[in-house]
């Protein structure tokens, strides 16, 4: 199975959970990148995943940090030894 580069407006669409018309709004205005080919517009497809991945706020990244800061605490040595494994 080839690997898809490129979405239509309709795919953008139903990803980004927007109409069409919402899609093509954002194109307008600089907001989403896609190339016009013919009467179309191609879309990256990583121009669409990246706007589906939450950004984490700092709350969850100090929640993250500091659990692995107590995982190392807790299991540093076990971690070391499955790391010569």
């Amino acid at each position: 199975m080839a690997n898809k580069q490129y979405l239509s407006t309709i795919e953008a669409a139903k990803l980004l959970g927007i109409s069409r018309i919402a899609v093509f709004k954002k194109i307008k205005a600089g907001d989403l990148k896609a190339e016009k080919i013919g009467r179309n517009y191609a879309i990256l497809k990583s121009e669409i995943t990246s706007r589906l991945q939450p950004e984490l706020s700092k709350t969850d990244k100090d929640e993250i940090d500091q659990a692995v800061k107590k995982t190392v605490r807790e299991y540093g040595e076990t971690l070391k030894l499955l790391g010569h494994a």
